[in-house]
């Protein structure tokens, strides 16, 4: 029997898309077969829920199952649409002290062999929030912005991961825009690929579909018709999954919707 993979999102900086990423991916390995947790680690600040539109279901959480309030199988939420994704969520109302790296990892290790994934969204900063979320972790996936404050604490956490034995990590590049990068405004995925010198794993484009779909509590994964921001989320699920999946070539994406803009006011109606 194949181990549970247990794997933390996080990237140091805050605002830089995690959440977003882990309720996608997870939803996106559900659809994909897999069975899968998602953790929810940002205590006092959870928004997991919310993006998986699961927030009027929540009972108990993490923290009364650390606190033994409950058993774990109780405070794991089904998602709506897939029967293989559950949440672990995160109380609203206590601080990040309120878990031990101690009590995560016990968590984590007595959830992950039921799920062939368990993802940890990790909360912003390196303090005592994110040494709960890595403390169970055997593998990670940074998420940065092409901004070089980003970048930096994205590069600073690498540092913090491989002291914490976890040397499988992979990279994310949220919120790329193909013209600016054009335009050298903005740093290019070559760029922070040389500065961080770890695999790419995911390239997603800036898009505000993201807020709609975090509005509403609908992954953009689970789209009938995947937008080409869906389907860049949908394949780090699947490299994840062990599939060979290229990268989708985000200027061209830009230079054939321009071509289409043309069209419309060329052609004759």
């Amino acid at each position: 029997m194949e181990m549970s993979r247990v794997i933390v999102i996080t990237s140091g900086k805050g605002g830089v898309g995690k959440t977003t990423i882990v309720a996608n991916v997870g939803s996106a390995l559900a659809k994909l077969g897999k069975k899968v947790a998602v953790v929810d680690a940002d205590l006092g600040l959870r928004n997991l829920d919310l993006l998986l539109g699961l927030e009027n279901r929540i009972v108990y959480t993490a923290i009364d199952v650390a606190s033994g309030d409950c058993r774990l199988e109780q405070a794991l939420v089904k998602d709506k649409h897939h029967s293989g994704l559950v949440l672990l969520p995160a109380a609203q109302s206590r601080g990040k002290e309120a878990i031990t790296p101690e009590q995560m990892k016990d968590m984590v290790t007595r959830l992950a062999p039921d799920y062939d994934f368990v993802v940890i969204d990790c909360p912003a900063g390196i303090e005592m929030g994110f040494q709960n979320a890595i403390a169970p972790a055997t593998e990670a996936l940074i998420v940065t912005i092409p901004e070089v404050a980003a970048v930096r604490d994205a590069d600073r956490v690498i540092g913090l991961l491989e002291a914490n034995s976890i040397s499988n990590i992979k990279l994310i590049v949220n919120r790329v825009r193909p013209e600016m990068i054009q335009a050298n405004n903005m740093m290019s995925v070559e760029d922070i690929l040389e500065v961080l010198a770890i695999p790419l794993t995911g390239i997603i484009p800036d898009d505000e579909r993201v807020i709609v779909s975090s509005n509403r509590g609908e992954p953009l994964v689970l789209e009938e018709e995947l937008s080409t921001l869906g389907v860049t989320l949908n394949n780090i699920a699947r490299r994840l999954a062990g599939e060979e999946v290229t990268f989708l070539d985000l200027m061209e994406s830009e230079r054939s919707l321009l071509e289409r803009i043309r069209r419309w006011f060329t052609e004759p109606i």
